[in-house]
C-alpha cells in the first residue's frame, strides 16, 4: 500500500478503479483535486469498493484512518455525469433550428 501524501484532515475520495486487490483513489478537498494514491482495496468500506464510489475519508499520518461510503453523493455524481454525457452526445439542430 502506498503512503498518501496529504496533510491530516478530511477529504472526499473518488474510487477510480479496483484491479487485483488495488484501488486507485483520487482525493478532493473543497471541490479541488489534491492528490491520488493506489491502496489495498480492503482499506475501503465493502460497499465502496467499486469504480466511481464516493467516500468521506480522514487521513492521519499518511494513511486512511476512517472511510465512509456516501451512496447519495455517489448516485448524484453519477447522474450528473450521465446528464453531461447525454447533453454532449445530442446533435446540434440544423440551420440553428431546434
Amino acid at each position: 500500500m502506498s503512503r498518501i501524501d496529504l496533510a491530516d484532515g478530511t477529504y472526499t475520495a473518488v474510487v477510480d478503479a479496483i484491479e487485483d486487490g488495488l484501488a486507485t483513489v483520487f482525493f478532493e478537498r473543497d471541490g479541488d483535486d489534491v492528490g491520488d494514491a493506489v491502496l489495498d482495496a480492503d482499506r475501503l468500506p465493502d460497499e465502496g469498493r467499486h469504480a466511481d464510489a464516493i467516500l468521506d475519508v480522514r487521513i492521519e499520518d499518511g494513511s486512511i484512518a476512517t472511510a465512509t461510503y456516501d451512496p447519495d453523493l455517489t448516485e448524484s455524481r453519477s447522474e450528473a455525469a450521465q446528464d453531461r454525457f447525454d447533453r454532449l452526445s445530442e446533435r446540434p439542430p440544423k440551420d440553428g433550428r431546434e
